[in-house]
């Protein structure tokens, strides 16, 4: 298995809107990634993943800036991110967009309100074009329009979830990160919100940077998927994890969940419900 192959197997086959090579990070002497690199393609859905303490959420914290890496180079949108000054760093952030696991919204803030914070910090707009702007983020979302006006307390966990990718959406990001999107939703409403990513990803021709450990997650809508594994990344299709003899690999990709996870895949191709069969 190539560990920065494309999605067509082809390393150099488009510019990589996120590129990783030789990444190390650590905290004090622990190091949680050594001699890392990947390679992330335009309007790509990959999902990482690995065991507890492998550095998932570390890694998207790094590549967006929010983390020094100890040594390393990361290009992200083209640009070397540890080069960038602080006005060029703030610029090539209103490029990306992030969803935290908890959706991180200000309680103090209404949805709409939260929806418009990046808007008042990177532009000049007028109140009423963010007004416009806030309503058309939460309709993207398939938030009501009476939530402009609701705060995250009045919220149940799948609407903040939601309004929280609206705030990603804000800018009208290349790239959206997402940490854990549906971790705490029941089966219904983690399905759904796959597909609000898949939809909006095929729509606004997103790149998707999804750390997940929800196997329905990564059958449903991952183009590739990159396994954190000592202290690098081994990444490929679900196909070629499978086949992959990696204990880790093996146990994650063969185990008792994941057995329940392709066998629910396959009911719903059969009658026809999968929507993206391709590459898994």
């Amino acid at each position: 298995m190539q560990e920065t192959a494309s999605v067509d197997g082809r390393a150099d086959a488009a510019p990589s809107v996120i590129r990783i090579r030789g990444l190390r990070t650590q905290f004090g002497p622990q190091v949680i990634h050594d001699g890392l690199d990947l390679d992330v393609q335009p309007g790509e859905v990959i999902g990482v993943v690995g065991g507890s303490g492998t550095g998932k959420s570390v890694l998207l914290r790094t590549i967006i800036g929010l983390q020094q890496p100890a040594a390393g180079e990361i290009r992200l949108l083209g640009q070397d991110i540890q080069g960038l000054s602080d006005t060029a760093k703030e610029t090539l952030r209103t490029r990306t967009g992030v969803l935290f696991q908890d959706g991180a919204l200000f309680s103090s803030l209404t949805v709409a309100e939260n929806i418009q914070a990046p808007m008042r910090e990177h532009t000049d707009l007028s109140q009423d074009t963010m007004d416009e702007l806030a309503a058309l983020k939460i309709a993207m979302v398939g938030l009501p329009p009476n939530s402009c006006g609701k705060y995250p307390s009045e919220l149940s966990g799948g609407m903040r979830k939601r309004a929280g990718l609206a705030r990603a959406l804000s800018l009208d990001p290349e790239i959206v990160f997402l940490d854990e999107p549906t971790a705490g939703l029941d089966p219904i409403g983690a399905a759904a919100f796959d597909q609000l990513i898949l939809s909006l990803q095929k729509s606004l021709g997103l790149t998707v940077f999804m750390v997940t450990h929800d196997l329905d997650s990564l059958a449903a809508i991952c183009d590739r998927i990159a396994a954190l594994i000592d202290k690098r990344i081994r990444i490929g299709t679900m196909a070629d994890h499978m086949s992959d003899d990696d204990p880790w690999l093996t146990e994650y990709f063969h185990g008792p969940r994941a057995r329940a996870a392709q066998a629910a895949k396959s009911r719903a191709t059969e009658l026809g419900l999968s929507k993206r069969p391709e590459g898994i």
